[in-house]
């Protein structure tokens, strides 16, 4: 039988930028959503005051508890660079590891002895070296291992690790937790159980699996059976392909202009392609969409104009691409609100030429390799489109941002000792 493990941050943007602010450990700290609007993450002591995921944080900042708490801008450079740095220690102490998320992670767990205490250890390693605090759940299945970090989280007895791949364990657990509680286990499929009678995990397991795939299909059905103990989910050791790319922003003030909103779609084209080639990826279709603010009275107008191109991941080419398609959703006298461009139809990057080819493959993939190794040395934007923005007015709020701690050179200095 395998044995999975899930380690997962605990408050992970939080705990980010704790690790290097250590005035803020222990304090009632949140970070925010693009233009500062709604919290995302919140440490235990702001939980304790109230504060939801989702709540906006205008509303909860006019109340007298709000005065206690620090707030961050969300900082996804910093936070990204913290999950890579995570997967860095995990790779080095265990066999097979998992990226599911940017905070979560699988663990091949198979054949370690006293894993517990091996749990332990990778916790104190990676607290240590990456500066994230985590729990471990251990299962027979990837699902029983989700569940297990959740009762770790939740049960400060456990010491942040909760093995589960005791039978008689697992049934005593399964009879108090609700069956919302289970991952895969959606709001509507928590609905349909509850109809059914089904309001614990166990009354899930008990189940007639007939009844269950007819009720939530054959992912229901997976989702028992990996209960049940049976592993439907192996370990991923290759990530699959990208089915799309998209780079979209609320912007900081309404755009009325079309040139700062050409240069806003400039910018997200030039984002995505970088993406694009950091997985070895082009595309063969690019979207461009903007729509008015829905919620401050203004008309509404919405617009979304796609087309097919020869694949390409080549930062000019598609910029061009892009341009050409805002102009037909371009419309005078609204304030847009939001833009986007959207890679679609994405394969890995050709290694041989293409025959009736419309700009010559070798020079642009020679020019991209360039670009991209010097603003790798140099930071982001170093080499770049004149047509983008470096400090666009239109750009999110972000008020409150904490420095590229691990990203940029510039802003490493400013970083607290330990």
């Amino acid at each position: 039988m395998p044995t999975f493990g899930l380690i997962d941050g605990n408050s992970f943007y939080c705990s980010a930028e704790q690790a290097f602010a250590p005035e803020l450990r222990f304090r009632p700290l949140v970070v925010l959503s693009n233009n500062d609007g709604c919290a995302i993450a919140r440490t235990p002591e702001a939980k304790a005051l109230g504060i939801k995921m989702g709540e906006p944080w205008h509303l909860f900042r006019k109340r007298p508890e709000s005065r206690a708490v620090e707030w961050r801008s969300s900082n996804y450079a910093l936070y990204g660079d913290m999950s890579r740095r995570v997967y860095d220690v995990l790779t080095e102490r265990v066999p097979q590891v998992e990226p599911y998320s940017i905070d979560e992670m699988f663990l091949d767990l198979d054949g370690i002895p006293d894993l517990e205490r091996f749990c332990r250890d990778l916790r104190r390693d990676v607290r240590q070296i990456a500066k994230i605090p985590t729990c471990v759940g251990i299962g027979p299945t990837k699902t029983i291992a989700k569940l297990a970090n959740k009762v770790a989280k939740k049960e400060t007895a456990l010491s942040g690790v909760c093995d589960l791949r005791d039978p008689e364990l697992r049934a005593r657990h399964y009879e108090r937790l609700p069956v919302d509680e289970v991952w895969g286990i959606g709001g509507q499929a928590g609905a349909k159980l509850a109809a059914a009678g089904i309001a614990t995990i166990g009354d899930f397991v008990r189940a007639d699996p007939r009844v269950m795939r007819d009720l939530l299909t054959v992912t229901g059905a997976r989702v028992q059976t990996e209960l049940r103990g049976a592993s439907c989910l192996p370990l991923s050791l290759m990530a699959p392909t990208r089915k799309g790319i998209a780079v979209s922003r609320s912007f900081g003030h309404m755009i009325d202009k079309p040139a700062e909103l050409r240069e806003a779609i400039c910018t997200f084209a030039a984002r995505a392609a970088e993406k694009l080639r950091a997985e070895g990826l082009e595309a063969g279709q690019i979207a461009v969409f903007t729509h008015t603010n829905p919620h401050n009275g203004d008309p509404w107008y919405s617009a979304q104009r796609q087309g097919k191109i020869e694949p390409t991941a080549d930062t000019g080419l598609l910029i061009g691409e892009a341009i050409r398609l805002l102009r037909a959703v371009w419309r005078p006298g609204y304030r847009y609100f939001k833009a986007g461009v959207m890679l679609q139809d994405l394969a890995p990057a050709r290694r041989q030429g293409v025959l009736f080819a419309s700009f010559d493959r070798d020079q642009s993939a020679a020019a991209m390799k360039a670009m991209d190794a010097i603003n790798a040395r140099f930071g982001r934007g170093t080499l770049r489109i004149a047509s983008t923005a470096t400090t666009p007015a239109w750009a999110a709020r972000r008020q409150n941002l904490s420095p590229r701690y691990t990203t940029q050179a510039g802003e490493m200095l400013v970083a607290n000792s330990f």
